[in-house]
């Protein structure tokens, strides 16, 4: 009898612990759904928030329609830069290819960066100017828009920029360092061999020689007076002024540069779409990274933001 008992106490104790477990284990699964469903509304979120302005409007997924496209020049002008020329001939080509595109607007916000890139974005846009007449194209600066920034921008048909934007530096520059007087003091012997009597050219950690100094800059004039041409190239009789300070390096606010004839006038990207193409409608044909990169990116630099906020490193000398 007393085994009998214990028997039937042992069986209820073990469907206890299999129905608890049962009812766990549905308890997991009903929470792992949710925090599925959660993620699958957070992803959702994410493309909602960034798919107009990144995928919708790059000419591939929108509906067709007239429109004003829109090609960034944003950061320092360089070979494999998000302002390099190979993205931003690739953005124009893209341009060319889409239907109904009643004019192109280059958003340029650059100080500059190689003579090189910047020569040939600008060659490209006379290039392709000449092939499609039809299409105008307008360079729009926002905060900057200097030396390679702004040999881009004379490509366009009209140059348009804030009054309070920074415009020009029509000049070229190599800069560096010397280090011999330190390496004197250092006790630092230098040993440099060489085959070739100017391999070790402009060498930071050897004696500067005259020689030297000179090839550089008539290197740097002819690299200067390519820049000056393609400015009068592509400004003409606009351009007021005395040359020498015209092509001196100077960069102005958007209000002088008006007055010297750098800029058409001023405006915003949206107001030029409006007044200028008369297609308000802007669809942005920038040459991006896959839409899984720009997720992570746009994720991580917005966590970082509000990480950087929390621990109050966010701060930025800003003007106001």
């Amino acid at each position: 009898m007393l085994n009998s008992k214990n028997e039937d106490w042992e069986k209820k104790l073990l469907e206890k612990i299999a129905t608890s477990s049962i009812r766990e284990q549905k308890t997991a699964r009903r929470w792992n759904v949710f925090f599925k469903f959660l993620f699958f509304i957070y992803l959702f979120s994410l493309l909602a928030l960034y798919l107009p302005s990144d995928l919708l409007d790059d000419g591939k997924l929108s509906i067709s329609k007239k429109h004003t496209a829109v090609i960034d020049v944003n950061g320092i002008i360089l070979d494999g830069a998000e302002a390099s020329a190979d993205n931003i001939i690739s953005s124009l080509k893209k341009v060319y290819k889409a239907k109904d595109v009643e004019g192109i607007i280059l958003r340029i916000n650059s100080p500059g960066g190689s003579p090189v890139q910047s020569a040939y974005v600008y060659n490209e846009i006379r290039r392709l100017r000449k092939e499609h007449e039809d299409i105008p194209i307008y360079a729009v600066i926002s905060d900057i828009g200097a030396s390679g920034g702004y040999y881009i921008a004379v490509a366009a048909d009209k140059i348009y920029a804030n009054p309070s934007s920074m415009v020009g530096s029509v000049g070229v520059l190599m800069d560096g360092f010397g280090f011999v007087d330190t390496m004197k003091t250092l006790g630092v012997e230098r040993r440099l061999l060489t085959a070739g009597s100017n391999k070790g050219f402009m060498d930071p950690f050897s004696p500067q020689k005259e020689n030297e100094t000179q090839h550089m800059k008539v290197l740097l004039k002819q690299v200067h007076a390519q820049f000056i041409k393609a400015v009068k190239e592509g400004r003409g009789d606009r351009l007021k002024g005395d040359e020498d300070v015209l092509f001196s390096g100077l960069v102005w606010s958007g209000e002088e540069g008006l007055k010297l004839g750098i800029i058409d006038g001023f405006g915003s990207t949206a107001s030029i779409a409006r007044d200028v193409v008369k297609q308000e409608k802007m669809i942005d044909y920038t040459a991006t990274t896959d839409l899984v990169e720009r997720l992570a990116d746009k994720l991580g630099a917005s966590v970082g933001k509000y990480v950087f906020e929390a621990l109050g490193l966010g701060a930025s000398i800003k003007l106001k």
